[in-house]
């Protein structure tokens, strides 16, 4: 079967020109109107997530349950699924498929060629070997917090703290800093989609107690949170702003608990962190 097939193809998506002329807004500025849904290629959309599907938790799928996942017909699961094997993304062992290691090059092509993770780094690092202890910079992404950079400086605090992870974002430093610059409105819809789940016994779960963390955070311009994420890991964290005054990204500082109280942890990494906030809007 040729996995091009025209019959196979779905073809619905053009992209739209307001769309690909328009740039991050800030808060206070009214969002672009998105695309009409003639202009979108539903069979990209729907490529995607298959990709996306597979994760940590289910790093092997059978056809029934991409479908399911990505709410397609097992038929249409199967062509998706024949062409990403076709192309290299996907290995298939009888009737279970996964992830081959082809699909790094989606997110190498974006660190490689992306400006925001080649200037943040440098300054990562710098804060990570003068206070030696870990740092890293994130972007939200629906749910999430998406790690684009990050140093150790010999300092192994999580595994969460290297480019490409992934971490809920109402738990984490990074999350509650980049939630605290968005409009209210869509605050409220962000925390209404949401279900908080106690990763740890400090985890944060009822929305206005999360609420009023993120009020804080916007305040008083950090956030921090004490092993809500992970036992023993302690977070500091800045916005990086844009000199628009448009937040792009969150820069943290994480340690260890048995190391560094929380009165330590502001005292200590909240001034660097200012510091390389403000050498960085310069640039961004």
């Amino acid at each position: 079967m040729n996995a091009f097939d025209r019959n196979d193809v779905e073809t619905d998506v053009v992209s739209d020109s307001t769309a690909v002329a328009g740039i991050a807004t800030t808060a206070a500025t009214a969002p672009k109107p998105g695309p009409q849904k003639r202009d979108l290629i539903a069979g990209l959309e729907k490529g995607l997530a298959v990709i996306s599907a597979f994760d940590q938790d289910r790093p092997r799928l059978t056809m029934t349950e991409v479908a399911s996942l990505c709410g397609l017909t097992r038929a249409a699961a199967r062509r998706y699924l024949i062409t990403l094997e076709y192309l290299g993304y996907v290995t298939s062992d009888r009737k279970m498929y996964a992830l081959t290691p082809k699909v790094l090059r989606l997110g190498q092509s974006y660190m490689h060629s992306a400006r925001l993770p080649r200037i943040v780094q440098p300054e990562l690092h710098k804060l990570a070997y003068g206070l030696k202890e870990a740092s890293s910079a994130g972007v939200l992404e629906g749910a999430d917090v998406i790690c684009i950079a990050a140093t150790s400086a010999g300092r192994v605090v999580s595994s969460t703290l290297q480019p490409g992870t992934r971490v809920p974002a109402y738990c984490t430093a990074n999350g509650r800093v980049l939630l605290s610059s968005l409009p209210q409105a869509d605050l409220d819809a962000w925390i209404a989609k949401q279900t908080f789940a106690p990763l740890t016994p400090s985890t944060i779960t009822n929305p206005e107690r999360l609420r009023a963390e993120i009020a804080r955070a916007r305040q008083q311009g950090y956030a921090t949170v004490d092993q809500e994420l992970e036992l023993g890991l302690r977070t500091i964290s800045v916005p990086l702003k844009s000199y628009r005054g448009e937040v792009l990204a969150a820069m943290n500082i994480s340690v260890h608990a048995a190391r560094v109280s929380m009165d330590q942890l502001v005292n200590d990494c909240l001034p660097a962190l200012l510091q390389a906030q403000a050498s960085l809007r310069t640039v961004l």
